[in-house]
């Protein structure tokens, strides 16, 4: 009757020293999964970032597209400099971008390179990732094809890099890791001229 109670009591005892070692194993798991859980946080978040920049960018585009298919359409084929049609676009697309606090990248004033009826600006200044912005504004772009009738329209493409947050945290799973990525964000946009 005695090996009885001393049995019991080393199931008891072996029972409590697993219950402590759970504890233990617990605390140990969720220090070895939270750097993961975090890189899905930011992975989450920064492809947040890169959707509302990306919506950003084709608000822009759209509103440059209107801007330049409103203007007048009589000076586009003048080679005596920029037209105020895409001037005027550039313009909206520069403030569209200041206004919703993304880097302009040193876009307003620069000058850009025209051939035919698209005229293309590009810019990597203020501190701009990758390849910067590049604005490509053609007013002579065919919208709708009816048989012989084309309908001539102005597209308007936004290039625009997008650098990932993602490299601050992949060091916390691999400590020697680099990640310096950066995507192009591409929107275009299409109006047909109204004048």
């Amino acid at each position: 009757m005695n090996a009885r109670p001393q049995f019991v009591c080393a199931v008891y005892r072996t029972l409590r020293r697993a219950a402590r070692q759970d504890r233990g194993s617990q605390i140990v798991e969720f220090a070895l999964s939270l750097p993961l859980l975090v890189v899905f946080v930011v992975g989450i978040f920064d492809f947040t970032g890169a959707y509302t920049l990306k919506q950003k960018l084709a608000n822009a585009a759209r509103e440059s597209a209107r801007a330049a298919a409103s203007g007048p359409a009589n000076d586009v084929g003048n080679s005596a400099g920029v037209p105020a049609s895409v001037f005027d676009a550039q313009e909206v697309l520069v403030n569209y971008l200041d206004n919703a606090r993304i880097n302009d990248c040193g876009l307003r004033g620069t000058a850009p390179t025209s051939t035919d009826l698209t005229w293309t600006y590009t810019a990597s200044g203020n501190g701009c990732p990758g390849s910067g912005v590049t604005l490509v504004i053609n007013r002579g772009c065919v919208v709708a094809s009816s048989g012989p009738v084309n309908v001539v329209g102005t597209c308007v493409s936004l290039q625009y890099g997008y650098q990932w947050r993602f490299n601050r945290v992949i060091t916390l799973l691999v400590p020697g890791a680099s990640y310096g990525a950066i995507s192009t964000l591409n929107s275009t946009a299409m109006a047909m001229n109204e004048n």
